[in-house]
């Protein structure tokens, strides 16, 4: 299923064309410093994270831009922060 996801994700990249090009990531973890440090490590130095807390104090988001060299790019840097545990990419 996660192919799938991905299939489709590669399809809209080609289509949209213009490459390299900046690309928004956006995810969602649980309030934690361990989880924040292993997706920001996902990413290159030149990338221009945020983060955002909720007013609960439970979640925080992340907003990753970072120039990506190709569709494919962009599909690995899913793929490398899938592993983190409590992540929700948007």
């Amino acid at each position: 299923m996660a192919e799938d996801i991905y299939a489709n994700l590669r399809e809209k990249l080609i289509e949209q064309g213009g490459w390299p090009q900046p690309y928004m990531f956006k995810f969602i973890i649980p309030s934690d410093n361990k989880k924040l440090a292993q997706v920001e490590a996902v990413f290159g130095e030149d990338a221009e994270v945020t983060t955002r807390q909720s007013k609960s104090n439970k979640y925080i988001s992340i907003t990753a831009k970072e120039v990506m060299i190709s569709p494919e790019e962009v599909i690995n840097t899913y793929k490398k922060a899938e592993g983190i545990k409590g992540l929700m990419s948007l």
